[in-house]
């Protein structure tokens, strides 16, 4: 069989083709037959690489190289696999070598709800965002996926002052602001420990979510937990490249809320103290981000991700400053920022 490739990576300078010409050997097994065409399909914040793998035929899937020193293809394939049992749309493991960190997947399609979002089609998209996000929370149970707890948490949050204060900002938090962080994270913890657990896809916005039939595919989704049942809405609504005026993320959310309802998810009855923890929530989120965008840029060179941290911290600023409770926060955040 002939194997054609276009990548146009150099070998003198990119330590990485070893990986890819192993994979493209290792393509030869599951699409024996037929001649493909490789390309780079896209690349993520970890390690992974992705690569569109297009037939003579016309036919694409996709490959993934995940190097199994730095990733684990294991909890990819077990949560496709729950998805897909929920019923929402997640690509189909086609073949795969967890020896060597090679999988091929259903091909999902190119556009991703980022690329074609607009006004005529916000709310047509979102509400098969919803849809499909009600579904993965309605099939959970026990057993299947790590928790989301109080350590995992606390991790993430930690992000905030040593990469984005410390090291981005060159700001460390002095005795008063540790303080007040320390604060604020275990109120914010405590909130999210409080709601009700589902499984929780941890990155769940738009430029996972593809166009697809039926509509959306889902990616990205190997770090899914249980958890808080409002940090995939929140995702979805607080997004990481896309900002949505305050009155349309309100009545997106109530939708989602009465949704949860119907469906018999144990959401608040009250869509105030709902409201409540959906931000938050989102404000641990937005911290984290803080801080793993900052150490993208600074420990792993990637650094068209910090042009989107001003999002997050306008984001994490909004909430803080509407309670009470956080008002010590807030002014450690206008402080950095000053």
């Amino acid at each position: 069989m002939q194997v054609k490739s276009h990548i146009t990576t150099q070998r003198a300078t990119h330590p990485v083709d070893e990986r890819l010409d192993a994979l493209q050997r290792w393509l030869a097994g599951p699409l024996a037959g037929t001649d493909f065409t490789l390309a780079p399909a896209s690349a993520d914040a970890s390690f992974r690489r992705y690569f569109r793998a297009t037939l003579a035929d016309g036919r694409s899937y996709v490959a993934m190289d995940a190097p199994p020193s730095q990733e684990d293809c294991r909890p990819f394939v077990h949560v496709a696999r729950l998805l897909l049992e929920a019923g929402v749309h997640a690509p189909r493991v086609q073949a795969q070598d967890l020896e060597q960190g090679f999988l091929l997947l259903e091909d999902l399609g190119h556009a991703t709800f980022l690329d074609a979002l607009n006004e005529n089609n916000a709310g047509a998209l979102m509400r098969d965002a919803t849809t499909a996000l009600l579904k993965w929370q309605v099939a959970t149970r026990p057993g299947e996926l790590p928790p989301y707890d109080e350590a995992l948490l606390r991790r993430e949050l930690a992000l905030f002052p040593e990469w984005y204060a410390a090291r981005h900002l060159g700001k460390p938090l002095n005795a008063g602001q540790a303080a007040a962080f320390e604060s604020a994270c275990a109120a914010l913890v405590a909130s999210a420990l409080a709601q009700p657990a589902v499984y929780v896809h941890r990155d769940y916005m738009l430029r996972n979510l593809m166009l697809s039939e039926p509509n959306p595919g889902v990616l990205d989704f190997q770090d899914a937990v249980v958890g808080p049942i409002t940090y995939d809405f929140v995702c979805l609504m607080r997004d990481a490249f896309l900002s949505w005026e305050e009155e349309r993320v309100l009545d997106w959310t109530v939708r989602y809320w009465e949704g949860a309802k119907k469906a018999r998810l144990p959401v608040a009855a009250d869509f105030a103290e709902f409201w409540r923890a959906f931000e938050w929530m989102g404000l641990q989120r937005h911290l984290k981000v803080l801080g793993i965008f900052a150490r993208l840029t600074y420990r792993d060179g990637k650094e068209k991700y910090l042009a989107d941290t001003p999002r997050f911290l306008g984001y994490a600023r909004t909430t803080a400053r509407r309670y009470a409770a956080l008002a010590p926060l807030a002014r450690l955040l206008d402080g950095l920022q000053a």
